[in-house]
């Protein structure tokens, strides 16, 4: 369930990232699928420790965003460098390299359900790690507790409740350590009590273990809240960056239908690029049978 904006959006102090490096730059950066350009020319850089929101309607190109920053597609053009690799051009070992410093919460959550929540926990790890099992145990606790659910160790995905699955795939995603989180719709399909603890732990995680947040979601309640800065995406080109203030204030009338969900506005909800009419009557449908 989404949520509305909050009644009171705190004031964000961009001053306070000033001189601290960019842990992900992208220059230029495109992408094509079968002729259509999904996304074009995007220049955004993400600083150490800051929680930037990637929002936008559905099919603006977040989602295809946020798998090029993960190495699962190779750009058609342009730059991404991430913690100082250029991700775009690199060799599978180095997309290795950079994903072990990365973590990932999928909207699904995205458990192994033959696994107790332990196991699932673990189980990054014992993949990338020379640790002993004592130790992984141990880690695996630590890791629990911060998302609130030590308890639930050995329980299996299927005991859970879809908020619980979300808090656990958390606990997987910092389970190396990293320095980035990447969060793809983080609140989708939660109430709004489970909501409001998501985007806690994602603001209380940024404090405690200084990551760099990127949050792909089109929940404004969610946004506004754990934001430092956001991006919006239109047609597949960043329409604007900046504080969630000056989101609220935003003189593009494209921001403003979308922050306040407004059904008219210059984001149109028809997509087609052609006369309705024209379209029924370019093609005589009893000719191409004949």
């Amino acid at each position: 369930m989404e949520q509305p904006i909050p009644k009171e959006v705190l004031p964000r102090d961009p001053a306070r990232f000033a001189g601290r490096p960019a842990v992900i730059s992208c220059k230029g950066l495109k992408k094509v699928f079968d002729g259509r350009t999904v996304l074009k020319d995007i220049n955004l850089e993400i600083v150490d420790g800051e929680t930037i929101v990637i929002m936008g309607g559905s099919g603006c190109g977040k989602s295809t965003f946020l798998r090029l920053l993960l190495g699962a597609y190779a750009p058609d053009g342009g730059t991404i460098h991430i913690l100082g690799k250029d991700i775009g051009n690199a060799d599978d070992a180095t997309k290795d390299e950079v994903r072990k410093r990365t973590g990932i919460l999928f909207q699904s959550g995205a458990l192994f359900n033959s696994m107790t929540v332990g196991e699932n926990v673990a189980l990054p790890m014992r993949e990338h790690t020379p640790l002993t099992e004592d130790v992984i145990e141990i880690m695996v606790k630590m890791k629990l507790e911060l998302v609130g659910l030590r308890d639930a160790e050995h329980l299996k995905p299927s005991q859970l409740s879809g908020g619980m699955r979300k808090r656990v795939g958390l606990a997987r995603a910092i389970a190396l350590d990293p320095k980035i989180l990447y969060y793809d719709e983080p609140t989708t399909g939660l109430d709004p009590i489970t909501s409001g603890v998501i985007n806690t732990m994602i603001m209380d995680l940024s404090k405690k273990l200084r990551v760099t947040s990127v949050v792909v979601t089109h929940d404004m309640g969610s946004a506004f809240t754990v934001a430092d800065r956001m991006a919006m995406l239109y047609l597949g080109e960043v329409i604007q960056i900046g504080t969630p203030q000056e989101f609220l204030n935003s003189p593009d009338p494209r921001v403003q239908q979308f922050v306040y969900g407004k059904p008219d506005g210059p984001i149109p909800l028809r997509m087609s690029r052609t006369d309705y009419v024209e379209d029924l009557l370019a093609e005589d449908p009893l000719a191409k049978a004949r």
